[in-house]
């Protein structure tokens, strides 16, 4: 029992146009054209970028997040962080529709780890553009207490991760800032240095779990040429700014395995099924 089980079920709606402009505006950012206009299918996972949630400074927490206490319920743990999820692709949503999205909260649990008590919220999302649910998604986000020893940087690799499809990225602090703002994503570890490494000890600024996720989502839609029906990503551990982040990849029989890596060990670990 968490002391939290009357948020279970608690659900919020909420609806965004999804214009070309921060779409285009991602894929600049990451080196692509952004030549989308109204009508084009919205590149999988761009949807992250809509549904703003805008709090006046009152409504902020000491993190830059939104405080804690309204959809999502008051964890006393200070650290949070979206550690992955699941989503499934019925149709694809376009540049130009009205987005209907329903979040419901599934369950709050929590576990010991390493470091002290962990709690899990897991949140499904379902965005309708009028036509029935284009995606169902859940999100996993976990708390956790303070840290009070700074982390090192973790070794980073010589030479490129073996693997069937490779990318390279320079995780500068421009794209960092530039993806916090599509995002609308105040958390400081991402743009904020001294706060990220004297709050939260961490070595430098955080590489976003969900801009990992979407530069893996990238690299499957354009080496494997096939249409994807599902996705799935665990975070690992952090990655950060400083240092090449690989991003890779190698097929499968009906999908792909993916993963973003700057140390010996992966950061983030993820999943693609292909269609059909």
């Amino acid at each position: 029992m968490t002391g939290f089980e009357a948020w279970i079920s608690k659900t919020q709606i909420v609806s965004d146009r999804i214009e070309p402009a921060r779409s285009n505006a991602l894929s600049i950012a990451l080196g692509d054209s952004g030549a989308l206009s109204e009508g084009d299918a919205l590149p999988l996972l761009h949807h992250w970028l809509y549904f703003w949630d805008v709090k006046p400074p009152a409504g902020l927490g000491v993190d830059g997040h939104p405080a804690k206490g309204g959809f999502l319920p008051p964890i006393p743990q200070p650290r949070r962080m979206w550690a992955g999820g699941r989503l499934t692709f019925h149709a694809p949503l376009r540049l130009g529709d009205i987005v209907r999205k329903t979040s419901t909260i599934v369950s709050v649990s929590t576990k010991e780890g390493r470091s002290g008590k962990l709690v899990f919220v897991t949140v499904r999302h379902e965005l309708d553009a009028g036509n029935g649910v284009a995606i169902s998604e859940e999100q996993d986000l976990v708390y956790r207490d303070a840290v009070t020893l700074a982390q090192p940087m973790p070794p980073m690799i010589d030479g490129a991760p073996d693997a069937v499809w490779h990318d390279l990225i320079d995780p500068d602090p421009v794209l960092l800032f530039r993806y916090s703002a599509l995002t609308l994503n105040g958390h400081r570890i991402h743009y904020d240095r001294p706060y990220a490494m004297s709050e939260e000890y961490y070595p430098a600024l955080v590489v976003h779990g969900p801009l990992q996720a979407t530069l893996l989502m990238r690299l499957a839609a354009q080496k494997a040429g096939k249409a994807i029906a599902s996705f799935s990503f665990r975070g690992e551990a952090p990655a950060f700014d400083g240092s090449p982040l690989h991003i890779c990849g190698t097929p499968e029989a009906d999908g792909a395995a993916l993963w973003t890596q700057q140390g010996p060990a992966p950061s983030m670990t993820a999943q693609v099924r292909f269609s059909g």
